[in-house]
Order: C-alpha cells, then sequence, then structure tokens
C-alpha cells in the first residue's frame, strides 16, 4: 500500500476443500514452480492437496481419492487401494515423462520441484508426513536426493493440520512401537526445510494481502474449516474476498 494508505479487512471461512483449491492454484503460481515447468523437472507427490496442485498445473480434472496414498477417514488411518492409486506425476519441461517419478528423481538437480503435502504442521513451520510404509514410502526415496542436491522441496499443507510440535509428534509414532491403533500404524517423517504454503501464504501470492489463522473448526458441515483474516488495500482485500468466494461449495474429497 502507499503512504498514507488505510489498510482494509476482510474475514472468510474455507472449508477443508475450499483451501486445497486455493492452495493448488497458489503453488502453481510459484515462479520456481513456473521455472521448472518450463524447462526443468516437477514431480507431485501423492495427496489430496497434491491432487489440487495437479489439477491447477495440468488444467485438467485429477481424481482425488486415487490420487492419495494414505489418508485419515472415516475416523481411520488407512491407505488407498493400490490397484487404483494414480501414481505421483513426473513432468520433464511440463511433459509427462513416460519412465515415471523414480527415474525423474535420479535426475534431479538445481531448480527442479517436488512437491509433497503434509499430515501435520507446526508453528516453526516443520512439516510431518505419516508414514505407513515400513520403508519411509516416498519420503524415504526423495528426501536423501533432495537435501543433498538442493533441489526445492514445496510443500502445500492447510491449516487444518495445525499441531503443536510436528518434531515431538514424531517421537510418539513408529510402526513397530505402537500396540494399539485405529488402523494402520504408523511412523513420521519431518521436513525440517520445505518451502510451506499455507491458505496465509496463498491468499498472499495470489491476491497481494497479509493473512491471518485467527479460528479453527466449526459444526453444521464447518468441521475442519478455518477463519482466516484477510488486511491490505481496498483493491488487494477485494481481490482476496472474491478469491475466497469463488471457492465456495468445493465439494468435500470422499472415495470414488
Amino acid at each position: 500500500m502507499g503512504t498514507g494508505d488505510v489498510a482494509k479487512r476482510a474475514i472468510v471461512v474455507l472449508s477443508p476443500s475450499e483451501s486445497k483449491r486455493l492452495i493448488g492454484r497458489a503453488v502453481a503460481q510459484l515462479p520456481e514452480v513456473r521455472a521448472a515447468l518450463e524447462r526443468g523437472r516437477v514431480i507431485i507427490g501423492n495427496g489430496t492437496t497434491n491432487a489440487f496442485v495437479a489439477e491447477a498445473l495440468l488444467g485438467q480434472p485429477v481424481p482425488k481419492w486415487r490420487y492419495a496414498a494414505g489418508v485419515i477417514a472415516a475416523g481411520r488411518l488407512a491407505v488407498t487401494e493400490g490397484a487404483t492409486r494414480l501414481p505421483p506425476i513426473a513432468l520433464k519441461s511440463g511433459r509427462p515423462d513416460p519412465r515415471g517419478w523414480i527415474e525423474l528423481l535420479k535426475e534431479f538437480g538445481r531448480g527442479d520441484v517436488f512437491i509433497k503435502g503434509g499430515n501435520a504442521l507446526d508453528p516453526e513451520g516443520n512439516v510431518g508426513v505419516l508414514l505407513a510404509s515400513d520403508v519411509g514410502g516416498t519420503v524415504g526415496q526423495m528426501l536423501g536426493i533432495l537435501a543433498a542436491r538442493g533441489s526445492h522441496l514445496i510443500s502445500p499443507v492447510g491449516l487444518e493440520k495445525l499441531v503443536p510440535d510436528v518434531v515431538e509428534a514424531a517421537r510418539h509414532c513408529g510402526i513397530t512401537t505402537t500396540d494399539l491403533t485405529d488402523g494402520t500404524p504408523c511412523g513420521m517423517a519431518v521436513l525440517p526445510n520445505a518451502r510451506v504454503v499455507t491458505e496465509l501464504e496463498a491468499f498472499e501470492i495470489l491476491a497481494g494481502v497479509e493473512a491471518w489463522h485467527i479460528a479453527s473448526g466449526g459444526v453444521a458441515g464447518s468441521e475442519g474449516s478455518v477463519t482466516i483474516a484477510l488486511e491490505g488495500s481496498e483493491e488487494a482485500v477485494q481481490r482476496a474476498f472474491e478469491l475466497a468466494q469463488s471457492l465456495s461449495g468445493e465439494p468435500a474429497v470422499s472415495p470414488e
């Protein structure tokens, strides 16, 4: 805003699926993602939020449930059916790589992008990923390569997944150290160096406003929702508010 301008404010409420749509659009606009899509490599890991990212990047529908691997659904920790699960999308210079993501990952270097969602996020920006695979799943295959080579790791994570301390949470998880569980026992990996994109960053990227997470939860269909305050110039706040309204009614992710 210019000198002397008075900040305007709006407050919006987003359901989890509306947040996923918002975050997906924002990740697709990140400069590093656009650059890698044009002349580098992009891998979009499995996950429901990542399905929204894929739709924004590819401009075509992606079945949300089939693009997930691990899910928390119907009150249980679970994994989706492997026979119908879609593999992570692997793009080289904006085109699908027929070799698949594991082979493309071997070529990763400066400027390449791996997009990996999470199950937990803490105020320090640490992302936690639940692991149902006893060899670490996608994280076990990609994290060392990305850390060693300095490639981009981007984590789209909704604020509904905010927890006090991801590092502490990981200490209390483990497939072989859990005695009783609702569903599939899991470990947890910590992603401490990812670029995190929540609803707050998404509003800044897409509308140029500052955003604050001011409340969570609700009833009568607003369970899991987040309430966000938006501040900025009158034009920016109006743009952000209209963006939020355009997301209204995004269907909840469910088995297809």
